[in-house]
């Protein structure tokens, strides 16, 4: 059996009911648990995994992390009980922490497809927290005003409210969207056949795997806090979320 990823579908979601397939813990094992159904974010494209809890049998496990696999591994807070295979339990996601990562990758989504269109230069690579990120660019030089220019932008575009939708394509389908890889490295690996679409309407349309919020109004105020030189044709523009 597999685990059913719940986030992918709703990423509002934040409680549900499963059933726990594996367990794992010392002495043979790391700890961890395997649910048949989940919404825990196991991270991926530079968003980090969520945090939560698991309540079972009047008790509570502590999820401090997921290990990516064939199937999600979530890692119990240490000293806390790993409920057995078999066991009914509720899941529960940290909901400010998983809204503050939903509004910035939306938001590093937004700011890649600014720079993009008005730039023209891809990413290189990425990383965000809670209410920050950054992203690295393709770009051979900072124009004057660079970093003013962008915020701007970004928030003219989050005040514009664009939708911010994601749904699934077949590879084929996927790779005929002009600009659907917006990484100078092609990351998807060859053996995916379905790719999942995170598409904010008339502006950026991108593989992606996290979760995202609903629309850009949502994403709230961005700053442009620094761009930074990291050598030649390479860029580091960082932003928090208000």
């Amino acid at each position: 059996m597999s685990t059913q990823r719940l986030e992918l579908a709703d990423s509002s979601l934040r409680e549900w009911d499963a059933t726990v397939l594996a367990a794992f813990g010392p002495p043979d094992d790391e700890p961890g648990i395997v649910l048949d159904r989940s919404a825990f974010y196991p991270g991926g494209g530079g968003q980090p995994p969520d945090h939560g809890v698991l309540l079972w049998g009047g008790v509570q496990t502590r999820i401090v992390g997921v290990r990516r696999g064939n199937e999600p591994v979530l890692i119990p807070a240490e000293g806390d009980p790993i409920p057995p295979a078999g066991t009914t339990v509720r899941g529960a996601i940290e909901d400010e922490r998983r809204t503050a990562l939903m509004r910035t990758h939306s938001a590093l989504h937004l700011l890649s497809g600014v720079v993009f269109r008005d730039f023209g230069a891809l990413v290189t690579g990425s990383n965000m927290e809670p209410l920050e990120g950054r992203l690295d660019f393709n770009l051979e030089s900072v124009p004057e005003g660079f970093k003013e220019t962008i915020e701007a932008a970004c928030n003219a575009e989050v005040g514009a409210d664009r939708a911010i939708e994601a749904y699934e394509l077949s590879r084929e389908e996927a790779f005929a969207i002009p600009d659907v890889i917006r990484t100078a490295t092609n990351l998807l690996p060859p053996e995916i056949e379905i790719v999942r679409i995170v598409d904010i309407r008339g502006l950026d349309v991108q593989a992606d795997g996290g979760t995202h919020v609903a629309a850009t109004a949502m994403i709230g105020e961005m700053r442009v806090v620094k761009v930074e030189n990291k050598g030649k044709g390479f860029r580091r523009v960082r932003i928090v979320l208000g």
